[in-house]
């Protein structure tokens, strides 16, 4: 899905957020050009940015094999937090720049991380991996000694190191080193910031990167270390045999400035062999890049419907500078800077399902923009409609009252989550997948209490799936609560029990007010979707609610997912329902409920 030109990748990338768009398929791109950004540069390089506004930001922290980092602390402007067992992160209104934000993360054990993005509308995802602080080799000050890795990156250090106040450093030094590799689907994850940079003549660039690598130095007692005033250290990055073809003879290098969420440039490096060489006067990540004009993109992506497409793979190709990747947030919007004057080529993509494959028939191609562009794009292809599923619900805490600070983890078909913040109690999220009536598992996350749901397994009812309320009770194992009307949730989280007799389902609960019962008569393969069924006595499969509640059978169209179905005592069962019917009196009424139990036989 990254495609290369003359065997350099390119790594200009949008910013990690869900899609929309508004125009068609067919037609060109409608937008709204903003100002030049490759004009006279401003004596302040940070006034590229623009003024100062506020967005909301969430994002995951992971280490290199994708688990998430807890406790990770996050700063974004005057804006702290630290990540939560998932390794997520919620900021609402951090103060940012029109045109750039910077979220910094940074753990004990890792190198800090970083992600530099343009904001979008909406809440702006980000995901950061960290690398590993692992020495990579330990060298004795005053001695000149190489540190160097199996992919053959290297440093040689002369030996002169300092602390950061100046002050001269003898002792041990823990060198750790890292290559970040651009055939690496996950270095735009590992890198700092994004590929945007400030050249010596104090103009914004973006950056075509062929390799960069990450160099810190410690005491023995974890103390930061530097080179020397008026020392200096020598890099060798390999370059990949993809992008060693066609790379020039020599090539700017770039320090990523850990402030202010930029790379500047600094220096040069020349083509020996297969690694650019060149000599640094200081460490942080260095990279090797070819600089080029760009501008400001933000596109908006809706289906014939105007509905926004979330969580959908954004491409944008350019013949001389590779290809960037984005993800549309839950108002279907993406970010990003691209080459500019050049022709690109749009293309949209499944985001971690159905194998990330193209979506067909929406590829085009649009540009040149001189300047800083606005999009709306309608895909109006049906493709996007045969596959497009709204899921939606409540949030709760255990005491019925709105989760106002709280996410939900979805994952369809087991395959790459996606998450959604809760406003209010209220979620809804517009997802592809390319098969309906999909599994799928949902956990929610009220990110005050850290209470959770526990995950919950559903099946989609496509095109739209109600989950109904959910509740954040972090301590309880099992529970059933539904809604009638849309009214107040009743909870049953005790004295609940589950028995199974083949085909014979039953589960009971009750509380100081209430009793709860479900009969259901199950299929050879349980797993599915129920209609309601006469009484207890039939032996059609299905369920009826009649016992506990004021349910008749008139006009009464509630169905049942069986999503999960453990197989032996102490496995969960896993039932959503909703739907109309009349109680015993002719009344008309809806209800949505979930049931989370476990076998007790």
């Amino acid at each position: 899905m990254i495609s290369k030109h003359n065997s350099i990748i390119s790594k200009f990338f949008f910013l990690l957020v869900f899609v929309s768009t508004l125009c068609s398929c067919d037609n060109e791109p409608e937008g709204n050009i903003g100002d030049n950004n490759s004009s006279t540069p401003p004596t302040n390089f940070i006034e590229n940015f623009g003024q100062t506004t506020n967005h909301n930001f969430m994002g995951q922290v992971v280490d290199l094999q994708n688990n998430p980092v807890s406790g990770a602390s996050i700063i974004i402007g005057n804006s702290s937090t630290n990540t939560d067992n998932n390794g997520i992160f919620i900021i609402r209104n951090a103060q940012v720049f029109e045109k750039f934000a910077y979220v910094k993360a940074q753990k004990s054990g890792f190198i800090d991380g970083s992600r530099s993005l343009v904001p979008s509308s909406g809440v702006n995802h980000v995901k950061i991996m960290l690398l590993p602080q692992t020495a990579t080799q330990t060298v004795s000050s005053g001695d000149i000694e190489t540190v160097s890795l199996s992919n053959g990156a290297q440093v040689e250090l002369s030996g002169q190191y300092s602390n950061l106040d100046g002050s001269n450093y003898s002792g041990n030094v823990q060198v750790t080193l890292h290559f970040l590799n651009p055939t690496d689907d996950t270095m735009t994850q590992q890198m700092p910031g994004m590929l945007l940079a400030q050249n010596y003549q104090n103009e914004a660039r973006m950056l075509e990167t062929l390799g960069m690598v990450a160099v810190e130095l410690r005491s023995d007692t974890g103390e930061k270390l530097n080179l020397s005033e008026g020392s200096e250290a020598t890099i060798s990055v390999p370059l990949d045999p993809e992008t060693l073809s066609g790379a020039p003879n020599q090539i700017p290098l770039w320090y990523f400035d850990e402030d202010n969420g930029y790379w500047i440039e600094e220096g040069s490096a020349t083509l020996q062999g297969n690694s650019y060489v060149g000599t640094v006067s200081h460490f942080s990540f260095w990279n090797c890049d070819i600089p080029t004009e760009y501008v400001n993109i933000c596109i908006n992506v809706s289906d014939a419907n105007n509905t926004p497409l979330s969580n959908l793979g954004v491409s944008i190709e350019s013949e001389f500078n590779g290809t960037g990747y984005g993800v549309t947030n839950e108002t279907g919007n993406v970010c990003g800077i691209i080459p500019a004057s050049q022709v690109l080529n749009l293309s949209y993509f499944f985001n971690g399902v159905c194998n990330n494959e193209e979506i067909p028939n929406t590829s085009q191609t649009f540009g040149p923009f001189s300047q800083d562009v606005n999009l709306s794009i309608v895909l109006d292809v049906p493709e996007v409609e045969e596959f497009l599923e709204t899921i939606s619900g409540v949030f709760n805490n255990c005491d019925g009252n709105a989760i106002v600070n709280g996410y939900v983890e979805g994952a369809i078909e087991g395959e790459s989550s996606f998450y959604s913040i809760v406003n209010d109690g209220v979620f809804e999220i517009n997802v592809l997948s390319c098969n309906e009536n999909s599994n799928m598992s949902i956990t929610g996350y009220d990110y005050d209490t850290l209470e959770t749901t526990g995950e919950i397994n559903y099946t989609l009812t496509s095109p739209e799936t109600d989950l109904g309320n959910l509740s954040a009770c972090d301590s309880i194992d099992e529970f059933i609560q539904y809604s009638i009307d849309n009214s107040e949730i009743i909870n049953f989280i005790s004295n609940i029990s589950t028995t199974y007799v083949d085909p014979i389902l039953t589960i009971y609960a009750s509380n100081n007010n209430d009793c709860f019962y479900l009969y259901g008569v199950l299929n050879n393969n349980p797993v599915g979707v129920y209609n309601n069924i006469i009484s207890w006595q039939s032996t059609d499969p299905g369920f009826t609610l009649s016992e506990c509640q004021d349910i008749s059978n008139q006009n009464n169209s509630i169905q049942y997912n069986l999503s999960q179905f453990g197989s032996t005592t102490g496995e969960y069962i896993d039932i959503n329902f909703n739907g109309d019917y009349e109680d015993f009196q002719g009344n008309p009424h809806t209800i949505t409920g979930v049931i989370h139990v476990k076998r007790d036989e």
